[in-house]
């Protein structure tokens, strides 16, 4: 004779062995909803099933943004889109679905300082993560560093092999950092190292012809960028006005029309006491 089990404890603990965490703790709710709606098992077990997949989703997002370091706060939801052209626009949504980094293709964002461009590659790179790629966020400076120290430590390879695990690397700022020679060998080490196996991102305030400031040596300049370019999608935003330049002029004129709204009204009752007075004369 069949032993009698307890039937929601075993598939509790089933779930759990099986490490379906999402299952084992919704499947009570679930089944009570079965029955309300009359589900089969089928349905019932699709339920159950999609419950996990949006639960592990979650923690993967969670933990892929965890590991990327991308600023909080430069995001779609916070990009004025409006202001780019429309070129520049349909370029960032292709980029959202992810599909250059199957052909491991480069994105560099050319602009001058404040137009936008750490922030447009922020927001590709959390659409990204939302897909399940990992990547990771860095200023050029910081990932300098790193490879210098991990080459002073003779675990260069080491370093590099890390940085692999992760689809996309976005370079912020490359422009910005005067490398010495050790320097300079270790980004175009790093450069060359994912050179049509996995996709870099760049944000420059330098046009191509000015990457000699950064490589020093022509050759290394000229080997560096044909790395860089040769599979590559170029977001040339040059030709945009910086948005911090724009939002501080924005609130000088702010200001000096509040300004002048307050010695209006200065000279408005200045204006208005003088007739008092001079009314109160006259009688």
């Amino acid at each position: 004779m069949p032993k009698t089990i307890n039937s929601h404890a075993d598939l509790r603990s089933l779930l759990e062995r099986l490490n379906l965490g999402a299952m084992s703790t919704a499947f009570a709710d679930l089944a009570l909803k079965a029955v309300k709606e009359n589900l089969s098992h089928e349905a019932y077990l699709y339920e159950l099933a999609k419950h996990e997949e949006e639960e592990r989703i979650q923690r993967r997002t969670a933990r892929l943004l965890r590991q990327s370091g991308l600023p909080l706060d430069k995001t779609w939801r916070t990009f004025e889109l409006e202001r780019l052209f429309p070129t520049l626009r349909l370029q960032l949504d292709r980029l959202k679905s992810g599909a250059f980094l199957q052909e491991a293709t480069n994105v560099i964002a050319v602009g001058k300082p404040g137009v936008g461009k750490s922030h447009a590659l922020a927001a590709v790179a959390y659409e990204l993560i939302l897909l399940g790629y990992p990547v990771l966020w860095v200023s050029t400076a910081s990932l300098v560093q790193r490879l210098l120290a991990a080459k002073r430590d003779l675990r260069l390879p080491q370093e590099l092999t890390k940085l692999d695990k992760f689809a996309c690397i976005i370079l912020d700022d490359i422009g910005y950092v005067q490398h010495d020679r050790d320097e300079m060998e270790v980004l175009f080490t790093f450069l060359a190292e994912r050179y049509e196996r996995k996709s870099v991102m760049i944000t420059t305030n330098l046009v191509f012809s000015e990457w000699q400031r950064i490589f020093k040596d022509p050759m290394t300049t000229l080997a560096a960028i044909d790395r860089v370019v040769h599979h590559s999608v170029i977001l040339d935003m040059m030709g945009m006005e910086s948005y911090r330049a724009k939002e501080a002029s924005r609130s000088q004129l702010q200001q000096q029309e509040n300004g002048q709204e307050v010695l209006n009204g200065a000279s408005s009752e200045a204006e208005t006491a003088s007739i008092e007075r001079a009314s109160g004369s006259n009688h």
